[in-house]
């Protein structure tokens, strides 16, 4: 799988690196509050399993499942969630982890729905990789693991066509292997 990346942007002890640093931040954030991360599916998975054992607090964890690429490499503008309540998120603090932040268009439709139906406390962001762009939603991540360039990435959970998510590193997927350009 490596031998299709362009190249690497961040090895395994890199990012393992940073998430360190993440859950100290995070941990300083949320200490004596009542907190609820809620791991967005299926790309954060590995990002949120190695990021929560970092973070010594008690806490909540719920999933959200939702799409908005639908196997493709753009955002198809639509944004589908797969369940049909959000998780009871009420007087809570809400930290939504995700993989990436690239046209908002995902993090803005849940965070519309956290507040619309669940009305937690308070919602903050933390994202993997947080592409260097403008967005088509505004959107924004409180808790940042790496900006990256406006390239397709994979990896840590990333995906192409639901392929390289178990890459323990994060890659630019070769121009040639993708069917339609830019996430």
């Amino acid at each position: 799988m490596q031998n299709d990346l362009e190249k690497i942007l961040f090895h395994e002890q890199t990012i393992l690196s940073r998430l360190d640093v993440l859950a100290q931040e995070i941990t300083a954030e949320y200490r004596d509050k009542e907190l609820t991360v809620i791991a967005v599916l299926n790309g954060s998975i590995i990002f949120a399993a190695d990021l929560l054992r970092r973070i010594p607090l008690a806490l909540k964890l719920d999933c959200v499942s939702v799409a908005s690429y639908h196997g493709g490499t753009a955002s198809t503008g639509q944004v589908t969630f797969d369940q049909i309540s959000v998780p009871d998120v009420s007087g809570r603090h809400v930290l939504i982890v995700d993989d990436i932040l690239d046209s908002g268009r995902t993090l803005f439709a849940i965070q519309e729905k956290l507040f619309a139906e669940a009305r937690p406390l308070s919602a903050k962001v933390c994202v993997l990789l947080r592409k260097i762009k403008e967005r088509a939603k505004p959107a924004e991540a409180d808790f940042v693991g790496f900006d990256i360039a406006d390239e397709f990435v994979v990896g840590y959970g990333l995906d192409y066509q639901e392929n390289y998510r178990n890459l323990p590193l994060i890659g630019v997927l070769r121009a040639e292997l993708v069917t339609n350009s830019g996430r």
